[in-house]
């Protein structure tokens, strides 16, 4: 076998010309995948990131029914103090989930004495918040880095809208569940900046002011926000939840408590399975790229070999042989290709780190681009170029193999 690849090998650098055209065109083949699928893959985890560590948080607990009526913030939907209790009992099970925020929200009037408009408010528990979403903070512009009792975060948009600024003294006005409406006092604490997607032009207060203006005797939830400590595990947590949450059944036998993962929540999920779809399509280029430059340069190996082939043949040489040194040539090629597309690839990769690319993403302006690529992807790739390389010498080393002696050494 070692005598064979060192035939093959002799074979590719009598023609160095056609052989590294070849191989450049896999290297550029492998170079464009691995720093397509470094660059996608950091916009695509610096997305998620910006989006679940903002506002959503990775998973989400509500009342069943209330994702589908959240336009309209039904506080008919909150869990009770019971139900508020419970869960919590089942968070602290696992031991997977770094922090949790309970969270009150609701629509409400915002006035400054002057003008009127509509806001939406979520009650929290600031140091909670800042567990569960620990970019929160980044978002606050002007003003102080928390939430105190009796003051607002009002969002970028409406403070601008209404000429709003920190000191300020605003009126919420709300409609508790029972109907009655009800107003308290805020002074204007800090300006939060807009976040994108659903829930980012709200504004934050404490949630013992939140109950406060709705009226609640007790603790009444709108939903929990989740963070793990591994993002990784995601659907593995989410599972376990749906599990336990399963077993909690209201009156009529239903289950009573749904759970979502950011992917429900937020739109952008569509992006990120687009940035999927792409990097598979660019793999596949990768193949077509490959399959059609080696399937390219072993037909014309063949051609050009024919009256070489019908001497090594007429000798005594086995047709498993010829086959097997035209697929070790295609293998080479492969070979030789995906090694040097990585180490180009690395380099490429590393000069992007260091030349600090940045992108604006929404209302987040400024924010780094670290392309990386993993062992694994860099493994998988080179597996799949050299794989396609010996496919696409199959068919011209089968037909070497099956030629007859006397007609190839007739050949001219």
């Amino acid at each position: 076998m070692l005598n064979i690849f060192k035939i093959a090998v002799r074979n590719l650098m009598r023609y160095k010309r056609r052989t590294l055209l070849t191989d450049s065109l896999v290297t550029i083949g492998v170079v464009f995948v691995l720093v397509f699928i470094s660059v996608s893959g950091s916009f695509k985890n610096m997305m998620i990131g910006q989006i679940t560590d903002s506002f959503l948080g990775h998973i989400q607990i509500h009342k069943k029914g209330y994702v589908a009526s959240i336009d309209s913030l039904p506080l008919t939907l909150n869990l009770g103090p019971k139900a508020s209790e419970k869960m919590e009992e089942m968070i602290g099970e696992i031991s997977d989930i770094e922090a949790y925020s309970k969270r009150i929200k609701f629509g409400g009037m915002f006035s400054n004495f002057v003008e009127t408009t509509n806001v939406r408010l979520n009650g929290v528990f600031p140091e909670d918040e800042v567990k569960t979403v620990p970019l929160f903070l980044s978002r606050v512009k002007e003003g102080g880095k928390t939430i105190k009792p009796g003051e607002i975060l009002v969002p970028e948009l409406l403070a601008k809208g209404m000429k709003v600024k920190v000191g300020d003294t605003v009126v919420i006005i709300a409609t508790n569940r029972d109907g009655s409406v009800n107003g308290k006092q805020f002074q204007v604490g800090g300006i939060i900046e807009s976040a994108t997607g659903p829930g980012g032009r709200d504004g934050y207060i404490h949630i013992n002011d939140a109950m406060e203006i709705l009226r609640m005797e007790s603790m009444e939830i709108s939903e929990i926000a989740v963070r793990l400590k591994d993002f990784g595990k995601l659907h593995e947590v989410f599972d376990r939840l749906k599990t336990m949450l399963s077993t909690e059944l209201n009156k009529q036998g239903k289950p009573a408590f749904e759970v979502h993962t950011w992917e429900k929540l937020s739109p952008f999920y569509n992006i990120s399975r687009m940035i999927d779809v792409m990097t598979f399509f660019v793999k596949l280029m990768l193949i077509a790229i490959v399959l059609v430059s080696i399937m390219n340069v072993m037909v014309m190996a063949v051609y050009e070999r024919i009256r070489e082939i019908g001497t090594i043949a007429a000798i005594g040489t086995m047709p498993g042989k010829i086959l097997t040194m035209f697929v070790i040539e295609g293998f080479s090629l492969g070979l030789f290709g995906a090694l040097i597309g990585d180490i180009l690839g690395v380099a490429v990769i590393s000069a992007l780190n260091v030349g600090k690319l940045t992108f604006n993403f929404g209302r987040q302006k400024g924010l780094l681009l670290s392309p990386c690529i993993s062992l694994p992807d860099i493994i998988v790739i080179s597996i799949i170029v050299i794989i396609i390389s010996v496919l696409a010498s199959l068919q011209p080393a089968y037909k070497a193999s099956r030629m007859n002696p006397i007609d190839a050494l007739r050949h001219v």
